[in-house]
């Protein structure tokens, strides 16, 4: 689930944090090839159905546009947008994994978060401290389907450095198999842990 959800919901919220516009991709409209050589998460090849854009965006007048009033009515297509694709996916996944409503959305909650403050980071300084803001905007809480906020904090190393980290809303179980590679926004990891981790991914 992950291996797919991660660069699913990078197809919806790239474009929402990179040019403002926010596609829309049924999950009919988006192929996933799990098995392609070489690639970590497979191929994934995708057909926009149709996509939300601000006013005054130059790609207002092109077919399948659709024009919001503001930043906030954006936001909540970036919501609609995600939901409607992982909706269908979850409810595949569900009776496999014997997880149901929240537990699953906890998960597409933290896809979208870690997926897009990841992808910031590599594109350049002050994008994922961007994406960070503009993640707790897209996802303050009480955002149904989805599971609590994007809910970053902070943490202070031995040094007085700042740390960031977040909660993640769900347990994705990989510590049943490799207990020393938990990672440092699960639930399950102490904030000693955590400042350890994030030490060490930095150094």
């Amino acid at each position: 689930l992950h291996r797919y959800a991660w660069p699913a919901c990078l197809l919806i919220t790239v474009p929402w944090f990179l040019l403002r516009r926010v596609p829309r991709l049924p999950v009919t409209h988006v192929s996933y090839d799990r098995t392609a050589p070489g690639l970590a998460i497979g191929r994934l090849a995708a057909r926009p159905a149709a996509f939300a854009c601000l006013p005054g965006d130059p790609a207002a007048v092109l077919p399948g546009a659709r024009v919001v009033p503001d930043e906030e009515a954006l936001r909540a297509e970036v919501r609609a947008a995600i939901a409607e694709h992982l909706e269908p996916v979850l409810a595949g996944f569900g009776p496999r994994m014997r997880r149901r409503g929240r537990a699953l959305w906890g998960m597409a909650t933290d896809e979208i978060v870690e997926s897009l403050w990841y992808v910031a980071h590599l594109f350049g300084d002050g994008e994922q401290d961007r994406a960070r803001h503009e993640l707790e905007l897209l996802l303050p809480g009480a955002t149904q389907p989805y599971v609590g906020s994007a809910a970053f904090r902070e943490l202070t190393g031995p040094n007085g450095e700042s740390l960031p980290t977040r909660d993640r809303a769900s347990c994705c179980m990989f510590y049943t198999l490799r207990p020393e590679d938990t990672c440092a926004t699960c639930p399950r990891t102490c904030d000693a842990d955590r400042v350890t981790k994030l030490l060490a991914a930095a150094s």
